[in-house]
C-alpha cells in the first residue's frame, strides 16, 4: 500500500468518525476507534477505551437535534502502521429545548493505529478555539423553508 492509500484511509476514519456522530450512529464508532484509544475533548478528563469514549459520546449528544462536523485533514504523516494527523475541526450542534446553535473550532491532534489492518484512531486530542452560540434572530432559516426535508437513517 502507499502512502497516497494510506493517507486517504485516514482521512476517511476521520470522515466517518464524524459521519457517525453527525447521524446518531454512534455504534458504527467501533470501525473507526481503536479498542485502546485515549481521548480528550478541550480541557474534560481523558477518557480511555472505545467503548467508555463511545459511551461518552453517546451521553454529550442525547440532546442533540442534529449536529455538523465538518472537518479538513491539513496533515497524514505515516509511518509504517502509525500515524499522526492534524485534522481542522468546525462543528455545529443544535440541542432540544435551545433556541440557539452551538459553534465549536479547534483542531484534532490524532494518532492512528493499523488495527487489524484497519486505520483506527488510537489517540485523540481535540484542541479547542473557540466556542459560541447562535440565534437565528431575523429569521432566514423560515425565509428558506426551514429545516428539510428529513433524509431517511438521520435524526429528524
Amino acid at each position: 500500500m502507499t502512502s497516497i492509500e494510506d493517507r486517504i484511509l485516514i482521512e476517511d476514519t476521520h470522515y466517518r468518525y464524524s459521519s457517525s456522530i453527525d447521524s446518531a450512529n454512534v455504534d458504527r464508532l467501533s470501525e473507526v476507534l481503536h479498542p485502546d484509544i485515549w481521548a480528550r475533548f478541550g480541557n474534560a478528563d481523558p477518557i480511555q477505551g472505545e467503548r467508555k469514549l463511545t459511551t461518552w459520546i453517546r451521553e454529550a449528544t442525547a440532546r442533540c437535534v442534529w449536529q455538523h462536523h465538518l472537518l479538513n485533514v491539513y496533515h497524514a504523516d505515516v509511518r509504517g502502521d502509525s500515524a499522526t494527523a492534524l485534522v481542522y475541526h468546525t462543528s455545529y450542534q443544535k440541542f432540544s429545548g435551545d433556541d440557539g446553535v452551538c459553534l465549536l473550532v479547534g483542531r484534532y491532534h490524532n494518532e492512528l493505529t493499523k488495527h487489524e489492518g484497519t486505520w483506527k484512531i488510537s489517540r485523540l486530542v481535540l484542541e479547542v478555539m473557540w466556542g459560541e452560540r447562535r440565534t437565528d434572530t431575523a429569521g432566514y432559516l423560515e425565509s428558506v423553508g426551514g429545516r428539510g426535508p428529513e433524509v431517511l437513517g438521520w435524526p429528524s
